[in-house]
């Protein structure tokens, strides 16, 4: 609630010069509920306590290693998800790079810059494999929301926060106080932090023809088969009135073994199961084939603003913007003839 008023009632309040109630809206609200929620604590209004003791058991400095976890395991079955998975968070991120270009003043990236982009993406994925991070590196669209919102997009900006969380990296404090943020508090930020993602995928509706049928109709579908089908397949030989005790970011590996598909090979229905029990999975699977077979114009379908990438290429504006720091172009200058 906090962060709703914050963001919503408070956007104009302006201190310093600044917009800090908008810009801030999520540190002030978690801190804030933060404090109050301590408060009655010690007062003995509430009698939950911390049970992980994250902050207090975790050092004061670790610095992560290749390999700290072990031999990396590969299973084909589950490579094939995630090729699957990659292929959807590059299209996300290719959407995320058009978004930011224009809240930025600048030209859409071209074709071989969009390459580039999801390049490194793709070796800083394998690099965070090796450090074991559990997670893809990916462009993450809320940044695109921070940008509209906070009206700083430099490069250089980007690289002090990129260069500020290698270095917290290292405290295991910071990552200590952060898993001893209450677990009702994460829940309502992400509630809000999932319904400005979901309003600012949507805002990219603008660019097309948001009157048109053709288009609700294809978004509409989207999304509910989107929430529906996966929820049929996590739900498939579960008895009735009975909740999974696998969390919900687990589900679609959990219904590799109870799913509906059966083509009698096994490697085949854990793939298909997982697969088809993944929100974006379907959400894609359901616009892409949509968008690319309802008749319907450049314009209508929102492809016009994106044509005049390509004839920006020779512009001295346009290529710096996009260009390497720190002259690094010039040692990949041999990439031009793979088209990035």
């Amino acid at each position: 609630m906090m962060v709703i008023i914050f963001a919503l009632y408070f956007r104009k309040i302006k201190l310093f010069g600044y917009r800090v109630f908008l810009i801030y809206a999520v540190p002030l609200g978690l801190g804030i509920t933060w404090a109050v929620a301590f408060a009655l604590t010690a007062s003995g209004v509430y009698s939950y306590k911390d049970t992980s003791h994250a902050l207090r058991v975790s050092p004061w400095f670790r610095f992560p290693y290749p390999l700290q976890w072990g031999t990396p395991v590969f299973n084909w079955k589950m490579g094939l998800v995630m090729c699957l998975v990659s292929v959807i968070a590059s299209v996300d991120s290719v959407g995320s790079y058009h978004a930011s270009s224009l809240f930025v003043a600048t030209r859409p990236p071209t074709v071989g810059i969009v390459s580039r982009g999801i390049g490194v993406e793709g070796i800083s994925t394998v690099l965070a494999g090796l450090w074991g991070t559990g997670v893809g590196s990916a462009t993450i669209t809320e940044n695109v929301h921070t940008i509209a919102v906070t009206k700083m997009g430099s490069r250089k900006a980007v690289g002090f926060g990129a260069i500020v969380l290698i270095l917290l990296s290292v405290v295991g404090k910071v990552g200590g106080f952060i898993a001893s943020i209450p677990d009702v508090m994460v829940a309502a930020l992400l509630c809000f932090m999932w319904a400005m993602l979901c309003a600012l995928g949507l805002s990219n509706l603008r660019y097309g023809a948001t009157g048109s049928s053709r288009n609700s109709i294809v978004v509409g579908l989207a999304l509910f088969l989107s929430l529906s089908v996966p929820s049929y397949f996590q739900q498939y030989g579960l008895l009735p009135n009975t909740n999974s005790s696998v969390p919900t970011y687990f589900q679609p590996y959990n219904v590799a073994s109870h799913g509906p598909v059966d083509t009698g090979f096994v490697g085949v229905n854990y793939v298909l199961n997982t697969v088809l029990s993944l929100n974006m999975v379907i959400a894609f699977l359901v616009a892409v084939i949509l968008d690319n077979t309802v008749p319907g114009g450049r314009q209508e379908r929102g492809l016009y603003v994106w044509s005049e990438a390509e004839e920006a290429t020779r512009e001295p504006s346009f290529l710096k913007d996009y260009e390497l720091p720190f002259k690094i172009g010039r040692a990949f200058r041999w990439v031009k003839c793979m088209g990035l």
